[in-house]
């Protein structure tokens, strides 16, 4: 007898895309239901209701999204200020003059749920009036395990060729050789009088210091001359690598 399992989605499962979406000339209804479905996770067949998975949205050219009809004078926001008379007005022609990311921010808040889930889908949401972002390596990169492994992946093979650069390489292919000239070559030398062999150095890891290993912060600090006391635990090596580093730079400074 098979049994079949339910498939539920954990946090480290996890892939979130980054999507730009280009307000120009596009309906902001339909506009803001698209960016909504993305930020939840619709479109996945992953998803899961109570899970914060959807991916990231980059909305651009927020100052030219369209509107039908005569939305643009009769939509009107509102908002007061606590005190009495203090309700203020204002409609969607004016505020796209004033600030048109709010305009699809506030659309787009309206259809993600209105709970701590929904604030943090919310901080999902990138909108920008031009045509220009600073997401490009976001969106070239991309998060989740996938991305991980293709980072691990390209940091292997970089560490490889600077190793094969350090030892110099393979010795290039010279044709086949005759049997009279592998007579007529000397013997090898022993491996005792042989010229040692530099080992490459170990790449040093990337990312910040704080998420480097144990292991990898006493190397670096074996690197830069510090000597680790006994009973020194992970903060302490961290925190003389940074006073060391401070330090380089004020004298670097002071050079300057």
């Amino acid at each position: 007898m098979t049994t079949t399992r339910t498939y539920r989605l954990r946090g480290g499962d996890m892939e979130r895309a980054w999507h730009v979406l280009d307000a120009d000339s596009r309906p902001l209804g339909r506009l803001a239901t698209e960016a909504a479905s993305l930020l939840l996770g619709k479109h996945k067949p992953t998803y899961e209701p109570h899970l914060a998975m959807g991916d990231f949205v980059v909305i651009v050219n927020a100052s030219r999204v369209a509107v039908t009809g005569e939305k643009s004078r009769q939509k009107v926001y509102y908002r007061h200020s606590g005190y009495p008379g203090g309700l203020r007005e204002r409609t969607l022609e004016q505020q796209l003059a004033r600030d048109p990311r709010s305009v699809i921010e506030r659309a787009v808040r309206g259809m993600l749920p209105h709970n701590a889930r929904g604030r943090e889908l919310f901080r999902h949401l990138k909108v920008y009036a031009g045509p220009d972002n600073p997401h490009q390596a976001q969106i070239a990169e991309g998060t989740g395990a996938r991305s991980r492994r293709r980072r691990r992946r390209l940091e292997a093979e970089l560490a490889g060729e600077a190793a094969a650069a350090a030892s110099g390489g393979a010795a290039p292919d010279s044709g086949p050789v005759s049997d009279q000239a592998t007579a007529d070559a000397p013997a090898p030398a022993a491996a005792s009088d042989a010229a040692p062999v530099e080992e490459a150095p170990a790449p040093r890891p990337s990312g910040s210091l704080s998420r480097w290993t144990r292991g990898q912060l006493d190397a670096e600090a074996e690197r830069l001359g510090i000597e680790i006391e006994s009973g020194w635990k992970k903060p302490d090596v961290l925190a003389a690598i940074r006073a060391h580093q401070a330090q380089d730079a004020g004298a670097e400074e002071q050079d300057g």
